[in-house]
């Protein structure tokens, strides 16, 4: 039995598969978190691009806001890598008093794809008077790239009970008078 034991403490045979096994996951991990990193980026910065655009158009035509479903197309028209965001993309638009600020709540409205659109959930959508200044945020929920592995794993745990992960972005615009 000892000698056994001897031999089995001296052989090194088996050991890069050790190796193996305990670093290929690992590096697997990484490159698929960096993959689906590169994707969230890309799609957050198509959102802050499509909700600019969008707010910028609004401040140059001064007058009447569009409401929610049409800006939320013109938001999606310009917000190109944005995946089924007709049905994905809700807006929240509040006024806001300069003089007395009180922010939004850190928890974004974002819409529940697996639940059904119901009347009392339908989106804090106010336009405002003139010279009122507006808060306007977009929410955007989407299926992670690798739901089970690394970054997209803590997407799915994090988010709505459907496993999607969200992503928001903020603009702000001062009502301008009609003409």
């Amino acid at each position: 039995m000892f000698r056994f034991l001897r031999r089995f403490r001296k052989d090194e045979g088996g050991q890069l598969a050790i190796e193996f096994v305990i670093m290929v996951p690992l590096l697997f991990t990484v490159f698929l978190t960096s993959v689906e990193l590169g994707i969230y980026s890309m799609r957050q910065m198509w959102l802050d691009r499509g909700l600019d655009m969008t707010v910028r158009l609004v401040r140059l035509n001064t007058g009447q806001v569009p409401d929610h479903d049409d800006l939320k197309d013109m938001i999606c028209e310009r917000a190109g890598f944005i995946p089924d965001c007709a049905t994905s993309l809700k807006l929240e638009m509040r006024r806001v008093d300069p003089r007395n600020f009180v922010a939004l709540s850190q928890t974004a409205d974002c819409h529940d794809k697996s639940q059904p659109v119901l009347p009392e959930n339908a989106p804090t959508y106010i336009t405002g008077q003139e010279h009122d200044l507006m808060v306007l945020r977009a929410c955007v929920t989407f299926d992670p790239l690798f739901p089970t592995t690394g970054l997209g794993f803590d997407f799915a745990q994090s988010a709505n009970g459907a496993g999607q992960a969200q992503m928001t972005a903020m603009s702000a615009f001062v009502q301008e008078p009609g003409n």
